[in-house]
């Protein structure tokens, strides 16, 4: 094994059980890889040390079937681009309708009682974490914080790897593991399809109401941050700008976005999805950062 540790948050609904899930993504993250350098994937595949965060078992009452996912993963690995559908499915007009009622109410948030369905399913799952109900955020966040000290008790350098709101509780995390225990050394941090953009969100994360140092985490190294287009979830898909204190304040090196020509070709039997974690971690763009960090 090498001296580096992948550690990937996932998103917010039920997951696979974890093992099946963990082996699902990681064969997805290295066909991403693959795509960019496949001796570099077959080493990650020897040497890396990934960890998934079930966070999910903790917040939900079921599991996902991974047999539902399987067919759709195997379709997805060979898939080489977007087709012209998809391009065409990701710029639709529908999508661009509830980018704009998801940007309504993120700045008239009071509004969201009159939203469809999804928008307000999607509130109250986030607010449950925001409200720390039942102390679900901090046993969460604990299991993050275990692994990133583990791991830097092992000497490794660490990539965490946020997906949607597993972006949120990587933050999180990293800002209580800056101000609450010492000896912390930086990580670098891979944002996916992330809401941190959003006004709503970042009203409620760890450190907001401070100033100055104490407002954010100390702990990262580099920040790159990708998001597709069509991707209603990433409604504010650059942080360069949101977090552009954090340079000032010399807390972290650098602060990339990469969204510009960004495509989910995910598929399942709902049609195209611009935000599932897999049709991410297939992208060579995604493929690119890792190799990135793998060389640094």
């Amino acid at each position: 094994m090498s001296n580096k540790t992948i550690i990937f948050v996932p998103g917010k609904n039920p997951k696979p059980p974890a093992e099946a899930h963990a082996e699902l993504l990681q064969r997805v993250l290295l066909e991403g890889i693959r795509r960019v350098d496949s001796a570099l994937a077959e080493a990650i595949a020897q040497k890396v040390d990934f960890q998934l965060i079930a966070w999910n078992s903790l917040y939900y009452d079921n599991v996902r079937d991974i047999s539902r996912d399987l067919p759709w993963i195997d379709n997805l690995i060979n898939t080489h681009g977007p087709s012209e559908h998809d391009i065409d499915q990701a710029n639709h007009w529908h999508r661009k309708l509830v980018r704009m009622l998801y940007t309504i109410t993120d700045i008239l948030p009071f509004l969201i009682r009159f939203m469809p369905r999804a928008i307000r399913e999607n509130a109250a799952g986030l607010n449950r974490y925001f409200n720390n109900t039942d102390n679900v955020a901090c046993d969460i966040r604990a299991l993050l914080k275990q692994a990133v000290i583990h791991a830097q008790e092992q000497g490794h350098e660490i990539l965490i790897i946020g997906h949607s709101m597993g972006s949120v509780i990587a933050y999180d995390t990293l800002w209580e593991l800056s101000h609450e225990k010492a000896n912390i050394s930086k990580v670098d941090l891979l944002t996916l399809g992330s809401p941190l953009g959003m006004r709503y969100v970042q009203k409620r994360l760890q450190g907001y109401h401070y100033t100055g140092n104490k407002r954010y985490p100390t702990t990262i190294r580099h920040w790159y941050n990708l998001s597709s287009i069509g991707d209603v979830v990433a409604l504010d898909r650059e942080f360069h700008d949101d977090f552009a204190e954090m340079l000032t304040l010399d807390l972290v090196e650098s602060i990339e976005d990469h969204c510009d020509g960004i495509y989910n070709y995910f598929h399942n039997e709902e049609g195209l999805n611009c935000h599932r974690s897999y049709g991410y971690l297939v992208n060579p763009a995604v493929g690119n950062l890792i190799a990135r960090w793998w060389h640094s």
